[in-house]
């Protein structure tokens, strides 16, 4: 079985619980020693078992990580773990889950070797709300229900629309973030607007 970890929770001495997404399961699993073992680690992927206990949590063994290149370099890695933590805060009351969740984090683990993270996990984070239907790409603003009229359109946590004054923040043009919504790709996003969209994602899925 292999997995993403998206969470390790240190227990009593050295031992931990690790929170490991596969392809149907966001399985919780307990680590004998766990943080002695640097495989062990908040976003790495794995090669696992699990040793079935009755009475307990099951046991994560045979653990060998499938890296990728970039985990050299810190800052793509600590970017990596940022997008990881917010994975598991959006799936952590899951037990099955779509394989299409695992494939995202495929896919950018792929990308982010080559690509600008942000734009990689912006890129992630739209094709997430078009699969949950969540994409709200309609111009009413989610506070006042108002249709948003100006050329600018604000946007607040998960991406909801709105009126610049109705949330206090700077806008971006609408034909941008409408052509990133239809083709999922930045490429048109200058680094200003990426950084800012990036800060939006950071609160939450």
């Amino acid at each position: 079985m292999q997995g993403y970890i998206l969470r390790v929770q240190k227990v009593k001495d050295e031992d931990c619980i690790v929170y490991i997404l596969t392809d149907e399961l966001l399985v919780c699993c307990y680590r004998f020693y766990g943080a002695r073992h640097s495989k062990i680690t908040l976003g790495y992927k794995l090669d696992f078992e699990l040793e079935n206990s009755i009475n307990f949590l099951p046991t994560l063994k045979n653990t060998m990580h499938l890296g990728y290149s970039w985990l050299l370099d810190r800052d793509r890695l600590l970017y990596w773990q940022g997008f990881i933590r917010l994975f598991y805060n959006h799936l952590k009351d899951l037990e099955e889950v779509n394989k299409f969740y695992f494939e995202i984090l495929d896919q950018s683990a792929i990308k982010i070797a080559k690509q600008n993270p942000k734009r990689v996990f912006l890129e992630s984070y739209i094709q997430i709300l078009k699969f949950e239907g969540r994409l709200h790409d309609e111009e009413i603003c989610f506070f006042c229900d108002k249709k948003i009229e100006s050329e600018k359109i604000a946007l607040a946590r998960a991406f909801l629309p709105a009126h610049e004054k109705c949330i206090g923040k700077n806008g971006f043009i609408k034909s941008k973030i409408y052509e990133y919504y239809k083709n999922i790709s930045t490429i048109n996003l200058n680094d200003e607007e990426v950084d800012r969209l990036y800060e939006i994602l950071k609160e939450g899925f």
